[in-house]
Parts: structure tokens; sequence; C-alpha cells
């Protein structure tokens, strides 16, 4: 078949050949537009007469991935995202980016426009279209969940290492200080730890850039986050934490996009990404930081050094709040450390009640975040839940850096709990005269035996915890209820919330699984589709709410009649969280509300139909009919209930299945109809 109108294919070869197309789909929870635009766009294909791969970028991960063949032999490339694709590998190919629901909604005119689209010329960043399904976010916030996806890990293992060698390896020591024996193991431990830590910051840097610049970005934006957090380069005790590695990350980025915008020799071009762009963006971002910013940072940390010496004599309430501030404020960066190296020095001159207000404000941020995602756990993603379990344990032996993937993802909200809850704790602390005698932080220092006045310290470090976690709480419910970006993980950003962390386990068995045949090759029991998460007890052929939020109470009711459910209220909370980050309408009159919670006990699977519709803000406008409703424990061995969603949204694009679903007279009937899935 020949190419439509338009320029000819940059693929070349036979005019008479088929056309080959491919496609990348992929929406922020990668799960069911991700299916249904490939499935899509495979169908327009098809009915064309036009060759076409399709690469999924899922939840469950890329499947269908498009190889160097395929990409060699392509004609064009439709991207339908809404979250990041690396774009360098489909250079010298048309590329056209759109929105996923683009390609649920136009699959044909995405065909027809992606044989013009201009030719991708590499080195671009990775694309998230403005356009699309779900809640868009903004390329910086995008840019900022990046790379605190990435930086979690690091967060979390270097601070749970140091926690483990200074529970078991250290002691007190008369000289001062919280030492490991040098030739120990647990010194060895604590090492590993440290490099961990040290990493931490420059990857939160290095991926913020690489998430604006693309690969170019990702050396000046990491190198850049070391400068930033190593003081010494620039005359300062404290670098410039975690704050001045988002600076960092976003002044490379966007400094990369710039010198990308420079015309240079062709014969230049091919080395611009991995030699020219790399070494002038880290050079001019090393010097700008170091020269520019970098002594202003300087000057103002030690003047402000010593205005918290010339309050020693005032108000003990007064400076215990500045300090637990201080601390609260960056959690190791540059003010933090202003405040935790005045302390310590004081120490040597016999006053070590400075020392005490720092050290009961030290493990507030982090308990207080802890403590926040078990207060309110519907505020919170399974990651970030699972972050919160790791700041707790490292707020317990002073490591206030377990606090900060929460005040990188939302430091208007988390930042001032923080500063609410160490100025409270400080201020306890210097009223009662709590002394510290290493510079250390946080219980173990009590525990040790460091600590003077301990059942107080430990009153100061409660209770600016509770502070800091309500006052999180309280803030992000508000943020959340005037529509701003839930708290991210991983990415996010992470996010439904990036499944990091989510249940391991065997996968779910295929096709022959999912249609409800057991491993051992019988049949499932009569009335079980989908592994037997369906049954005839959660089917109903009428649907009687008007409402998306009275769909999903009636749908979490129906759950319940299979026996799983054992928080209907809180499967109720879970699922609208869900369709808060993005709609679960998927256009063609068809929603799947789903959610990832202890709710219920095992994955159970629901379905009902309505026949005037409900408004579910679809990608095509239309109300839904057709109303699937997916719940898993948080612990759901594997993916299963991912692929269950993907193979249902693929199946449920063939109209005819879903005229039988919408004719299906009954319960049974329409269980008939669902073994067909598969």
């Amino acid at each position: 078949m020949t190419s439509p109108a338009g320029p000819p294919p940059t693929g070349g070869g036979d005019e008479q050949r088929r056309v080959r197309l491919l496609a990348v789909t992929a929406c922020p929870t990668g799960i069911a537009h991700t299916y249904m635009a490939a499935e899509k766009l495979s169908q327009a294909a098809e009915s064309r007469g036009i060759d076409m791969k399709v690469e999924t970028q899922g939840s469950i991960g890329a499947e269908n991935v498009l190889d160097d063949n395929d990409v060699r032999q392509a004609d064009g490339v439709i991207v339908a995202a809404d979250k990041d694709v690396d774009l360098s590998r489909f250079a010298g190919k048309r590329v056209l980016t759109v929105g996923v629901a683009e390609g649920i909604r136009h699959p044909e005119r995405l065909i027809e426009r992606v044989l013009s689209a201009p030719v991708h010329t590499g080195g671009g960043a990775p694309t998230a279209p403005a356009s699309g399904g779900g809640k868009e976010r903004s390329a910086g916030y995008r840019a900022l969940m990046n790379g605190v996806s990435y930086m979690i890990p690091f967060v979390v293992v270097g601070g749970l290492l140091i926690a483990i060698s200074l529970s078991l390896g250290g002691h007190t020591d008369p000289s001062g200080g919280l030492v490991i024996p040098k030739d120990s193991f647990w010194m060895d431990v604590n090492n590993i730890g440290v490099i961990g830590f040290t990493l931490m910051v420059p990857i939160l840097s290095g991926y913020i850039a690489y998430a604006i610049g693309d690969r170019p970005a990702l050396v000046p934006g990491m190198i850049g986050g070391w400068i930033a957090n190593t003081g010494e380069l620039y005359d300062s005790k404290a670098g410039a934490g975690f704050i001045g590695a988002i600076v960092t990350g976003f002044l490379a980025g966007y400094l990369v996009l710039w010198i990308k915008k420079v015309e240079v020799p062709k014969f230049v071009q091919p080395i611009m990404p991995i030699i020219v762009i790399p070494i002038v963006a880290t050079t001019a971002l090393g010097l700008f930081f170091i020269y520019v910013i970098g002594r202003p940072i300087s000057w103002v940390f030690e003047h402000l050094t010593d205005w918290l010496g010339g309050m020693t004599g005032t108000s003990a309430v007064l400076l215990g709040a500045i300090l637990g501030l201080m601390i609260a404020f960056d959690m190791g960066g540059p003010v933090n450390k202003t405040a935790f190296l005045f302390g310590a020095g004081l120490i040597a001159t016999g006053n070590q009640t400075v020392m005490g207000m720092c050290a009961t404000a030290i493990p507030v941020m982090p308990l207080g975040q802890g403590l926040a995602t078990l207060l309110r756990r519907r505020l919170y993603s399974e990651q970030e839940r699972e972050t919160g379990f790791a700041a707790l344990f490292m707020g317990c032996f002073g490591i206030s850096e377990g606090a900060i993937p929460f005040a990188a993802a939302r430091p208007a909200q988390v930042i001032p709990a923080n500063m609410l809850g160490g100025a409270v704790a400080g201020a306890i602390a210097g009223v009662a005269g709590v002394e510290d005698a290493v510079p250390h932080g946080g219980p173990i220092v009590a525990v040790l035996g460091a600590v003077s006045g301990v059942p107080m310290f430990f009153v100061a470090v409660v209770i600016g915890s509770v502070v800091t976690a309500l006052t999180t709480v309280a803030l992000v419910d508000v943020s959340r209820r005037r529509g701003a970006p839930a708290l991210a993980g991983a990415g996010a950003a992470v996010s439904e919330p990036v499944p990091v962390g989510a249940g391991v386990g065997g996968a779910m068995e295929s096709a022959k699984s999912v249609a409800g045949v057991g491993s051992s090759g019988e049949a499932g029991e009569a009335g079980e589709v989908l592994s037997g998460h369906l049954t005839e007890r959660t089917v109903r052929v009428r649907l009687e709410a008007v409402d998306k939020e009275a769909a999903i109470r009636e749908m979490a009711g129906l759950l319940a009649r299979g026996g799983r459910v054992v928080d209907a209220d809180e499967l109720v909370a879970a699922a609208l969280r869900r369709e808060e980050q993005g709609t679960t309408g998927l256009g063609e009159e068809i929603a799947i509300p789903h959610a990832k919670t202890d709710a219920v006990s095992a994955p159970v699977v629901g379905f009902a139909r309505s026949d005037e519709g409900v408004e579910w803000d679809s990608p095509d406008g239309t109300k839904a009919r057709l109303v699937f409703m997916i719940a898993v424990p948080e612990a759901a061995a594997g993916d299963e209930h991912l692929r269950i969603l993907s193979l249902l949204s693929r199946r449920l694009m063939d109209a005819g299945f879903r005229e039988r679903l919408l004719a299906a007279p009954d319960e049974a009937a329409v269980v008939e109809v669902l073994r067909e899935v598969g």
C-alpha cells in the first residue's frame, strides 16, 4: 500500500511496500489508558492496511519493546503519552508526540499526521505532552518528582545503614561525640551508608536535570549537585544541601536546553550531546555556583553564626525556637548545619544546653513525617508509607535527612510543618535546660547516656513530632482539596501512585489464568472469571448511581458481596484518591475505577451496567455505562491486578464485546461474556 498524502516517509525503500509505523503509549498511572491507546492505534492501523508495532510503558514495565530493527524500518513514530518518554532512539524518524487521550480518541488522525510530522533530530528531552487524559503536571513538577523518585533509595539505604551502625557499634566518647571504633566492622557499614548519603544530593540534582534536558543534562546536573553540597569548594562550612541540589538541577536542565538551540556546523552535531554540551554546561554551572552563588551563601551563614553567638545570653525559649526552626528548615543543608555547628562548637566551652536544643529538634522532622503517614494513610501512596517507616527508624537515630523526600516532593506543606515542630521541640528543651554532651541528636544520644534531663528531652521530641505530623496532614489535606499535586514518590512521582515498593511474588498465569482456568488446567467454579476474582455475586446488571462518587460507593458495596472487603469506607476513599490523580473513565462508555488498599483481603473485581450512564470525565466525553471496579490488597502478589486491568482494557476496545456486555440479560450471561477476556 502506498503512503497517504504528505511528504514521503523517512524509512526509504520500495514505495509500494506497506507503510510501517511504530507507537509508544504511556499514561502517568501506567494502566488502562496506556493499553486502550495501544489497542485503538493498532486497530486503526490494521483497518488502513498499515503495519504497526506498539510499545506500552505501563506500571508492569515496558511491553512489546521496540528494538533497533523496528526503528530502522519505521516510516514514523507516534508517541501518545502523558509522561516522559525518551525520544533519542527515534533520531532521524518522523515523530509525532501527543497526549495519551489522543491515541484513544483520534487514532486515525494520528496515523495521517505522523507521515508529515517533523523529523526528530536526536538529543531532545524526554517528552510529556501538555494535552492528554488526566490531570497534567507542569514540566517543573515532573522534573522535581523525577529527581525525588531516584533520590529516595539513596536516602533510605544510606540512612538505615548509618542508623544500624550507630545502634550496634556506636558509643559515647569521653572526649566528645558519638563514635564507632575505626577498625570495627560497624565502621565499614557506616562508611557504606555515608556513601549513600553523599550520593543522595547529586542524584536528586542530576535526575531533575535529566527530566528537563535529557541525557546531556545528567552529568552537569550531578556534578552541580555535588558542588552545591560541598561547601569547601566555596569556603563554606556547610554546603547548600538538597535545596541547592534542586537549584542546580533546574539550572543544569534549562542550560542544556538553551545550548541545544545554538546552531553549530554539521560536523560538530554528532558530538554535541556526548562531549560539547556536557563539558560546556558542567563547567559553566560549576563556576557559576562557586563564584556567583556559593560565596554569598558562605557569607550569609558566617554572619548567621555570629548572630547566633550573640544570642546565648537571651531567652532560652527564644534561642531554642530559633535553633529548632533552623535545624528543621533544610535537614542537613546550610541552615541546619549552621545551627548544628554552633551548638557543637559550644560543647567545648562547657555550654551543653545549646546542643541540647539542637539534639531535641534533629529527630522531629523524620519522626513527624513518618508519624503523619501512619495518622492519615489515605493521604499517602504505598511508596510514601514505606518511606515513612524508614523515616521513623532514621529519626530514632538522629538522621534528619529521612524527611528530605517528603520536603522535596512538597516543600510548601512539609517544610513549614517541620519548622513548627522543630521550634516547639527546641523551645521546650531550652526552657527545661536539656543538655547534650555530644555533637549528635535523636533518641539514641539519650539512650547512650549523653543527655541530661532525659525525661524532658523525650517530652520535647514527642510533642515536636506530633506537632509536625498534625500540621503536615492538615496542610496536605487542604492542598489536596484545592487540587494541589499529591505527594510523590516516584515518582512521583511517582505514584495511581507510582507502585515503587509494590508487593512481590509470582505474576499471574497469562491468558489461561485470566480466563478462569487454574494452574492445573481445570476450569474454575461456575460463575467465576478473571482468575476467580469476579463472580456472579460481584456483578449487577443495573447501576443505580447517577454520579461518579455515588457509583464508586455502590461498586464498593457490590465488591463487599464477594466477602473480601474488610473496610468499605476505606475502599471508597482509596478509589476516590485514585480518581483525583486522573480519571479512570476510558471513553467508549467505559470506566474502570481501581484501588490498591488493605481495605480488601484479596483481589476482587466487580462489574455493573448503567442504563443512563454516569459522567466520568472520560477523554471522549461519553458517560460510563460499563463500570468495572478492581481492588487488591497492598501485599497482593506480583502485578496480577495490573495484568487483569491491561487485558480487560484491551478487550473492551472490541465494539462487539461491549455490545454483548450491554445486551446480556442477567448476571450469569454477563459472566459468560467476560469469559472471553484473555
